[in-house]
């Protein structure tokens, strides 16, 4: 039998991580999380993730760096940072996107800051 459920999360009652995302919704191997009015800052430190990201820009801009390259994010681009990549990012203008993580994020402590 496979899994019928449909889960609907409002984002204004989304639980927040510690790094300022919502978690919207979670599945065995998918997750949602919202990074909603980031604020322009220094670039963030360079990280590796055990985990894939594919994003979508809603508002703002921002720099990825990603592996020795660097993205500039305006409102309509999508991006992806694979697994275990070295990658950071920069807001430059208030910034707002969704992500989907595979597997997800906030399971096992695979998004701690």
């Amino acid at each position: 039998m496979h899994d019928t459920s449909v889960t609907k999360v409002s984002a204004r009652f989304a639980p927040k991580g510690e790094l300022g995302q919502k978690y919207l919704v979670a599945g065995i191997s998918l997750s949602m999380r919202l990074w909603e009015n980031e604020q322009p800052g220094p670039e963030k430190p360079a990280t590796q993730r055990n985990y894939e990201t594919a994003g979508y820009v809603i508002g703002g801009r921002a720099e990825l760096h990603l592996e020795g390259q660097m993205v500039l994010l305006e409102p309509g681009d999508a991006w992806i940072v694979p697994k275990d990549a070295l990658h950071s990012y920069r807001v430059i203008e208030p910034f707002t996107a969704v992500e989907a993580t595979h597997p997800p994020a906030e399971v096992h402590g695979r998004d701690k800051g």
